[in-house]
C-alpha cells in the first residue's frame, strides 16, 4: 500500500480526535463520487491498523439522473470484496433537503437493522465552508453555523462521523486520480437550481479570486470554533433550565431566567421549547417566550403548534391547552 500525506492525516485525526474505536464495525456511505470514494479507500487502507468491519451502504434516489449509480457503487463493492447494502426511495421529492433528510433516515434504518452504532460519510472541509455559507444566507444563528461536526448521535445508539473535515474537495479528487479510483460524475452538481451547487461552483471560487483565495480553509476555523462556543452555551443552558424548571417540566421560572445574559435566555428557552414541544422551536417562537419573562403577569403566547399557550403566572411562564 502506497501511504500518502491523506492517509497520515485521516490517522492522526481519528486517533487524535477518538472518532471511530478499534474492532468496529463500521457503515460506509458511498455515492459513487470522489469524497466518498476516498473515505473508502482510506478506511480500507487504515483497516489494518484498526482491525474494523467495513461495510458499504448505498442510498439511490430512484431519480432519473440517478441511473447507473447504484449498480456502480456495487461492482466496487464486489471488487474490493465489502459487503453491500441498498436503500432505495419510493417517489422521493427532487429537493436537496427532502433528499437529505431521506438519506439519513435510510442509513439510520441499514444500521438499526445491520447492528452497526457508526455510520461514517464523507463529508470535506468544502463540505463544510458551503454549508457555513448555505446557512449564513438562510439567517442561521451560531448552530447553524457551526453545523457539520465531527461527529453527532443520529439515534440514542447511532453516531455519525465524518473523518475527513481537515480535507478539500480538492485533495480527495487528487487522491482519487492518483489510485486510478472509479469516480461517477453527478450530473445534478451542474444543475444551478440547487443552492448549494451554486455556492460550490459561483460563490466560492468567487471569494477565492476577490477576497481571499484561503476562504475555505478560514470558514471552517470560524465554524470549528463556534462550535466549541455553542456546545458550551448548550451546557450551560442545559443547567439553568434544570434550575428553573417545575418538576412536571410544563413551567419554568422567569424569575432565575431573567437573571442570565440575553444568549443564555434564548438557549434556555429553546431547551424549554423543545421540551414542551417535541420539536425544535422556530426563531420567533423563542423571542415571544423570552419576552415573556419582562411581560405583566397573564400575559400570555399562543403561537405555538397543538394548541398550546404559555401564560405569566406571578413567577412562573406555565404551558396551558387552549379552551
Amino acid at each position: 500500500m502506497t501511504w500518502t500525506n491523506l492517509h497520515a492525516k485521516v490517522h492522526i485525526t481519528l486517533r487524535k480526535r477518538q472518532l471511530l474505536p478499534k474492532k468496529e464495525r463500521i457503515l460506509v456511505a458511498v455515492s459513487g463520487g470522489q469524497d466518498s470514494l476516498c473515505l473508502l479507500k482510506l478506511l480500507g487502507d487504515l483497516q489494518p491498523k484498526w482491525e474494523w468491519d467495513l461495510t458499504i451502504a448505498h442510498c439511490d434516489h430512484q431519480w432519473p439522473t440517478d441511473a447507473g449509480i447504484k449498480d456502480h457503487v456495487q461492482q466496487i463493492a464486489n471488487q474490493w470484496k465489502i459487503p453491500f447494502y441498498l436503500k432505495t426511495a419510493d417517489n422521493l421529492k427532487e429537493t436537496e433537503a427532502a433528499a437529505r433528510k431521506w438519506r439519513y433516515q435510510a442509513l439510520i434504518e441499514i444500521a438499526k437493522e445491520q447492528g452497526f452504532s457508526f455510520i461514517v460519510t464523507g463529508h470535506t472541509k468544502s463540505d463544510r465552508a458551503e454549508t457555513f455559507l448555505y446557512n449564513l444566507i438562510r439567517g442561521a444563528g451560531t448552530d447553524g453555523l457551526s453545523a457539520l461536526t465531527w461527529e453527532r448521535f443520529l439515534t440514542e445508539n447511532i453516531k455519525l462521523v465524518r473523518p475527513l473535515l481537515e480535507i478539500s474537495r480538492a485533495e480527495t479528487y487528487q487522491f482519487c486520480q492518483q489510485f486510478q479510483l472509479p469516480i461517477w460524475e453527478d450530473v445534478l452538481n451542474e444543475n444551478f437550481k440547487y443552492t448549494r451547487n451554486r455556492i460550490r461552483s459561483q460563490l466560492i471560487p468567487y471569494l477565492q479570486t476577490h477576497f481571499n483565495p484561503q476562504i475555505e480553509k478560514t470558514l471552517t476555523q470560524t465554524a470549528e470554533v463556534l462550535r466549541a462556543e455553542v456546545e458550551y452555551l448548550e451546557a450551560t443552558a442545559q443547567e439553568w433550565l434544570q434550575k428553573s424548571i417545575t418538576e412536571d417540566k410544563l413551567g419554568i421560572n422567569r424569575t432565575i431566567v431573567k437573571s442570565l445574559p440575553l444568549a443564555l435566555q434564548r438557549r434556555v428557552m429553546r431547551q424549554f421549547l423543545i421540551l414542551i414541544l417535541s420539536k425544535t422551536p422556530n426563531f420567533e417562537q423563542i423571542e415571544a417566550l423570552v419576552n415573556l419573562i419582562h411581560a405583566p403577569n397573564r400575559s400570555s403566547i399562543s403561537s405555538l403548534p397543538g394548541g398550546k399557550i404559555i401564560e405569566v403566572q406571578g413567577e412562573w411562564l406555565n404551558l396551558k391547552k387552549s379552551d
